[in-house]
């Protein structure tokens, strides 16, 4: 989850970022934010979230714990 500041009325930059999972805040290291994985996710027609768009933040230590719950391990390059 992004939490914006207003820097004009029509600017917003990003001010923090927390982890939709646990809550934390992802860090700032010399004015970057840590890695984290953002999703946005656009439902289409035949889900039951139809048009719905959903938009969530995973810190990378909910990301680990997230893929190794996979039935399948994912693919790495």
């Amino acid at each position: 989850m992004k939490v914006y500041e207003t820097v004009t009325e029509d600017n917003k930059r990003v001010e923090k970022v927390l982890c939709n999972c646990c809550g934390k805040e992802i860090t700032k290291q010399h004015g970057y934010f840590s890695d984290y994985l953002h999703i946005e996710k656009q439902w289409g027609y035949f889900s039951q979230k139809d048009s719905r768009k959903d938009n969530f933040d995973i810190c990378e230590n909910c990301y680990d714990k997230f893929v190794n719950s996979f039935v399948l391990p994912i693919e790495y390059q």
